[in-house]
């Protein structure tokens, strides 16, 4: 049996098998990009680790608002427990029991300052953290307009499949009743291989596309498989750069989180000051005497402070002040850098939008109309296999391009929202 009459024999049925689709395959689960962004956002593992950041500080600020505590010293002195026998000859005695306390007066504010910063690190930390939701909102807007791009582009190759079928069909058709050469329904066939490698492709990109979209919902390898559902979005109105950059600069989580950080930084200096000034301790104590020559009662007061002579807390100090212009350089580079991303996403935006207008005013329909003219003539016999396959590739290549400037548009109303700040609810 030659090679020829082995495929002519062997294709029906593989075209057969790879025209079935995923036939009996278990039900996929429908999902929303709202719905994606939600669940995201509350099982995402990193974010959970991320919002952890919030109960942390509210912790140090229970640390801040404590006060020092007191010291108590009990003592019990010249005790008779070697059996020395205390006497008037030998005056060993008498025993001795004293208790004290002492209480640390904190000085310049420090307990305040304390309660200031950490309260300002919070706030940083919850800005911190919606900043994080809105890069993991982008991400999962993204991850559901690639898939949703793999899904067109699949539905795209099965159906140029299905159409290859149908034309081997007409060619074996053709074959027997001596219409045409058995060569031709051999090409026709080799092209449906190529389309079903697309296919498979196809079916790749989807599979990797629906993964990477688990993963951001913190779904598990072996938990249910799911489907996109609605169209990937399209805003009719325009957008304003000069909106977009004012919008970013006045609601950007991690714009407000560096400034936050500032007025952090501000209490951590006036901390730092404070702590250059040193406590007092005061104590009292009061001391039992008993024994050889009777029993006595006392109380002593006591007042104990270090000398600020050589540690003022100057290392600390210039710290602090060195962090708070450090956070101002870093804010700064933060609004330039946003002005920059500004400007690349709306060019973006514009490139997208435009290309994806081109492609439906002057393409789209027509390399359908010339797909559909070429079909049928070559069922008819009136056009030869390659004019009707590069008019297939020509509607290929088309329907791809506009499925990608659908996408590439989705994404940049995605990106732009991102930038702007307004897929962050704060």
């Amino acid at each position: 049996m030659t090679l020829v009459t082995l495929l002519v024999w062997a294709l029906p049925a593989l075209t057969e098998s790879w025209g079935s689709g995923s036939a009996g395959q278990p039900e996929l689960e429908k999902i929303t990009v709202e719905r994606a962004v939600a669940e995201a956002i509350e099982k995402n593992f990193a974010l959970m680790a991320q919002r952890q950041n919030i109960a942390v500080a509210e912790a140090r600020i229970i640390t801040a608002r404590l006060r020092p505590n007191p010291v108590l010293t009990v003592e019990g002195d010249h005790l008779d427990l070697l059996g020395t026998r205390y006497s008037d000859v030998n005056r060993a005695g008498p025993a001795e029991f004293s208790a004290r306390t002492d209480v640390v007066l904190e000085r310049g504010g420090k307990r305040n300052y304390r309660i200031e910063a950490a309260e300002a690190a919070r706030e940083v930390a919850r800005l911190q953290f919606l900043d994080s939701v809105r890069s993991l909102v982008l991400d999962v807007q993204t991850a559901f307009a690639d898939a949703t791009l793999a899904g067109s582009n699949l539905a795209l190759a099965r159906e140029n499949l299905k159409a290859l079928n149908e034309i081997v069909e007409v060619n074996q058709a053709r074959v027997r009743s001596g219409d045409l050469a058995e060569v031709e329904l051999l090409r026709t066939r080799v092209a449906a291989l190529g389309f079903q490698n697309a296919v498979r492709q196809g079916e790749l990109r989807l599979r990797a596309a629906l993964n990477r979209l688990k993963l951001l919902l913190g779904r598990s390898r072996d938990a249910r498989g799911i489907e996109v559902a609605g169209d990937l979005r399209r805003d009719p109105g325009p957008v304003s750069r000069s909106d977009v950059e004012r919008d970013a600069l006045a609601r950007r989580p991690d714009v407000l989180a560096l400034r936050q950080d500032q007025a952090r930084s501000a209490a951590e200096l006036r901390l730092q000051l404070a702590q250059g000034k040193v406590d007092y301790v005061v104590g009292t104590e009061y001391r039992r005497q008993q024994g050889l020559a009777g029993t006595g009662n006392s109380l002593g007061l006591f007042f104990s402070t270090p000398l600020p002579l050589f540690n003022r807390n100057q290392g600390e100090i210039e710290r602090a002040r060195q962090e708070h212009q450090q956070i101002e350089l870093r804010l700064r580079g933060l609004e330039a850098t946003i002005r920059s991303d500004v400007d690349t996403a709306y060019e973006q935006y514009s490139t997208a939008k435009g290309l994806l207008e081109t492609i439906e005013r002057d393409m789209l329909q027509q390399s359908q109309d010339v797909r559909q003219i070429m079909e049928y003539s070559y069922r008819r016999g009136e056009a030869t296999l390659v004019e009707f396959l590069d008019a297939q590739r020509a509607f290929n290549e088309t329907t791809q391009a506009y499925n990608e400037a659908r996408a590439e548009y989705a994404r940049s109303l995605y990106l732009i929202d991102s930038i702007a700040g307004k897929s962050v609810a704060r």
